[in-house]
């Protein structure tokens, strides 16, 4: 697969952060889309959408703890989402989109626009210090 970064599209760049803005927030179902903005959740499930997944709307935990649209991967692939916190605990958890390699995309209040970090640039965080893993969206039925 020819890496995401390639192939998004440049809208996609300048979405600002929003904490407010997420799954199954009143004010995503009143304006959806990224135009207002949106938190990590909301903007990976978008990235994912672009590229033909279908995840479900589960905040952080409940995202982690699913087990009939996503599954649990030991090793990352691009479109997995990936979840990382301060402590091991999946409460809270901020959620990036595997890129391949040691890539990263997410969407954080520190930056306010997309970026793409490594592992070191999440370790070097207290707040995104512990990765808890990584989940892949499982295809839905015809």
């Amino acid at each position: 697969m020819a890496s995401i970064i390639t192939a998004f599209p440049a809208e996609f760049w300048t979405v600002p952060y929003e904490g407010s803005r997420f799954p199954g927030a009143a004010a995503v179902t009143a304006r959806p889309g990224l135009a207002a903005g949106a938190n990590c959740q909301l903007f990976a499930y978008e990235v994912l959408r672009h590229f033909g997944l279908t995840p479900p709307e589960l905040r952080s935990s409940e995202l982690w703890s699913d087990t009939g649209a996503t599954v649990h991967v030991p090793v990352a692939q691009p479109l997995d989402l990936v979840l990382f916190n301060s402590t091991a605990t999946a409460y809270g958890a901020h959620v990036g989109v595997h890129a391949g390699d040691d890539a990263i995309l997410h969407l954080c209040a520190e930056v306010g626009r997309p970026v793409v970090w490594g592992a070191a640039d999440f370790a070097a965080r207290e707040r995104y210090a512990v990765r808890l893993g990584a989940k892949r969206v499982l295809p839905r039925p015809a």
